[in-house]
């Protein structure tokens, strides 16, 4: 069936107003296994600048670099009827991800986080807004080859039943799963028929061992137990370390692309990596080419600031890809 979207994203998205704080007005403190950010307490703590972003969040963030890799791009997701939902979606339009999914919630606020950016890394203030998460009517012609289901709010677990029915109807479209943090909150057993039905799950190694219960230091028994509850293939993040993938008979390790400059602000690169990883697969590269694919775009988009401004398109990113020393390559594990 031919469709004229490529890959459907499905999550939150928000505004997020970035305020850069002097490094020397701030300090990060060791306390166990935690790092805290610490600031004088009860006082005027002056700031660098900020930056407001509209449109982001994991599942804005994975349209917007799906599109730019070339693909037809679409959303479903809800915004307030104020002015920030207003921006969003005017944010998304220019970015040719389509928005007709996007619901307008009436007397409701858009999702709008405040970052605290210290050096490279950044602490984000949540809030998300309740709406009410109902699957849209999609017509046949623009059925999905690929559903990218990513991170949304605490009160969407009948949500979660709806996208999974309607996944059923559909068994050739395939389904891509990057949890969130209420997803991962809620457990494999209550998400257990989104589970069975994900084609390729990514996540990062600490999120591994919270859905499976598998052990932090041996990736096959993580790869076992996650592939038991029903992801064909599994995709594991480990920061600087590289990623980890398996799709039941292989498994590889890549490494990281090598950074072109020290990294200016760490946010989206986890979405970079797995958005790509997707695309890549969309655009009929097997699991050793998506692996080639995904660090190209972490590597970029930590060079600016926020998560899609320093997205590639696809001959930017296969530009990196010739330039890639010999060692830049998957190998088994």
């Amino acid at each position: 069936m031919n469709s004229n979207i490529d890959i459907l994203s499905i999550g939150d998205i928000v505004t997020d107003n970035f305020i850069r704080l002097f490094d020397d007005k701030a300090e990060i403190i060791k306390q166990g296994d935690k790092n805290l950010l610490a600031m004088e307490f009860g006082t005027k703590i002056p700031f660098q600048n900020s930056v407001l972003i509209e449109a982001v969040g994991n599942a804005a963030n994975a349209a917007v670099s799906i599109s730019k890799l070339g693909l037809s791009s679409a959303l479903v997701s809800n915004v307030g009827s104020d002015d920030y939902g207003r921006d969003m979606i005017k944010a998304l339009d220019e970015n040719h991800v389509l928005t007709h999914f996007v619901k307008i919630n009436h007397d409701k606020k858009s999702n709008y986080h405040f970052v605290l950016w210290y050096k490279e890394e950044r602490t984000i203030l949540i809030k998300h807004e309740e709406y009410s998460y109902r699957w849209p009517h999609i017509v046949e012609h623009e059925i999905p080859r690929w559903v990218y289901f990513t991170s949304i709010s605490e009160h969407s677990i009948d949500y979660h039943h709806e996208v999974v029915d309607w996944l059923e109807k559909y068994d050739h479209v395939k389904l891509a799963f990057q949890p969130g943090t209420f997803q991962l909150q809620f457990g494999p057993e209550k998400l257990k028929k989104i589970y069975e039905r994900t084609d390729v799950l990514i996540v990062n190694r600490e999120e591994a061992v919270t859905i499976s219960g598998g052990n932090y230091e041996d990736f096959h028994d993580l790869f076992n137990k996650l592939h038991s509850i029903g992801p064909k293939m599994v995709v594991i993040t480990d920061g600087p370390n590289g990623a980890y993938a398996s799709d039941g008979v292989k498994r590889l390790k890549m490494p990281v692309y090598p950074d072109i400059a020290p990294p200016y602000e760490r946010t989206g690169a986890g979405d970079a990596f797995a958005s790509t990883f997707i695309s890549a697969l969309a655009n009929g590269e097997d699991m050793e080419g998506a692996l080639m694919w995904a660090p190209i775009n972490s590597m970029s988009v930590v060079q600016r600031v926020g998560a899609q401004e320093g997205l590639l398109s696809k001959r930017e990113l296969q530009d990196y890809l010739n330039k890639a020393p010999d060692w830049y390559r998957p190998s088994n594990i």
